[in-house]
């Protein structure tokens, strides 16, 4: 269903974040949202923004609106706004200052970085946080990163070793299904090859979580031959790699699409858990281009897919026990709506994600604490503040 270029939807499903979308065509949609959301007392925006707007307009628009704000963002494969799946939408999430106190780091170029550094402000921000608001003990980080810069595994690696016990979650930035070029939105400005973390301290309390509806199964494959630095897999079991994947599906090389890719990953297990590393697409070689971290001699497991709609009523309802949240911010696969279209199960998704108050992105892959992952939904329960009604 399109919404009318000039209607903006604001959301009444939750009373601590502010919640607003808009079609890219609208002629002012920035100033719309924000009169929409109120703009005193926000103490940060989140604009999740289709490829199809004009970025550079949008975030510099939203710096002179939201003035009191700091705004950031990035483009997407996909929105999730307060009607589910979206496409072609501008949603705008804010942070009351009432509730939420918030720190951002932007990395401008993500291929010079000096990681000790970034290692060493992390920590002396979470330290200096928690001082200054000992009043809002529960804490989480937030990180929008370019999905095509191949660095988020590097990133979050990093990160992780400054932020310590404080979860993380996140999304790379998304081109629709072109897989052009992604933008990262800082405070008046788009950038590409770049990564923006938002460390929070709140009132409310929060869960960060993480989850796939994959199983492995016994049918496994070595990566003999790859180029770590592009996510490239030239051969598996010594064949050539597509040809070797297909096989192992029982499937020709020539009927491999994405649709294949999504409904047949395969995972890698780490540290007793297995983490899904997606299939981007095959290239002219024949080699296969995968959306995170890969390399010689690691041993993958193709997986089988479990009923995605069922899987995830449970595991959002899982997060309302024993109290719903009022609001979950959540990092989704853009492998996940490709799937999801190919079962013919969007609308039933579309409907979970409401009901269970998640707005949100698709991605181009998802960071969870330490890791860099694919075809997972990853996010943030947010709930009421300890003592509200």
């Amino acid at each position: 269903m399109n919404l009318d270029p000039g209607s903006v939807k604001r959301a009444t499903l939750s009373p601590v974040l502010r919640i607003a979308s808009v079609r890219h065509d609208h002629a002012h949609a920035i100033r719309a949202l924000a009169d929409k959301m109120g703009t005193d007392d926000l103490d940060l925006v989140v604009l999740l923004v289709t490829p199809q707007a004009d970025s550079d307009h949008l975030i510099a628009e939203a710096s002179r609106c939201f003035t009191g704000a700091t705004v950031v963002g990035c483009t997407t494969a996909g929105e999730i706004s307060q009607r589910g799946y979206a496409e072609g939408e501008i949603v705008a999430i804010g942070f009351p200052s009432t509730h939420f106190h918030t720190q951002t780091t932007l990395l401008p170029n993500l291929s010079d970085y000096d990681a000790q550094a970034l290692i060493d402000r992390m920590i002396q921000s979470r330290h200096d946080l928690r001082l200054t608001h000992p009043a809002r003990p529960h804490e989480f980080n937030f990180m929008l990163i370019d999905g095509l810069s191949t660095l988020e595994d590097k990133l979050t690696s990093d990160l992780a070793v400054g932020l310590g016990p404080v979860p993380l979650f996140g999304g790379s930035a998304g081109d629709g299904d072109t897989f052009g070029e992604t933008f990262v939105l800082h405070q008046g400005r788009a950038y590409t090859n770049a990564a923006v973390l938002v460390q929070v301290r709140t009132d409310c309390p929060v869960k960060v979580f993480k989850t796939d509806h994959f199983l492995p199964t016994d049918r496994r494959m070595v990566v003999t031959g790859a180029d770590p630095a592009r996510r490239i897999v030239h051969e598996i079991n010594a064949e050539p790699a597509a040809r070797e994947y297909a096989r192992i599906l029982g499937k020709d090389p020539e009927q491999l699409t994405p649709f294949t890719f999504a409904a047949h990953p395969v995972v890698v297990r780490i540290g007793g858990q297995h983490h899904v590393r997606s299939i981007q697409q095959i290239n002219d070689s024949g080699d296969l281009q995968f959306f995170s971290a890969i390399d010689e001699g690691l041993v993958l497991t193709l997986a089988e897919a479990r009923d995605m709609v069922e899987h995830l009523d449970a595991e959002l309802s899982a997060l309302a026990d024993p109290m719903p949240p009022s609001v979950i911010l959540g990092c989704d696969c853009f492998l996940r709506r490709l799937e999801a279209q190919e079962n013919q199960v969007t609308g039933a998704l579309s409907a979970l994600l409401r009901t269970h108050r998640v707005v949100g992105f698709s991605t181009y892959g998802e960071q969870f604490n330490s890791m860099h992952v694919n075809q997972t939904l990853t996010g943030v329960a947010i709930y009421p503040p300890e003592g509200a009604e």
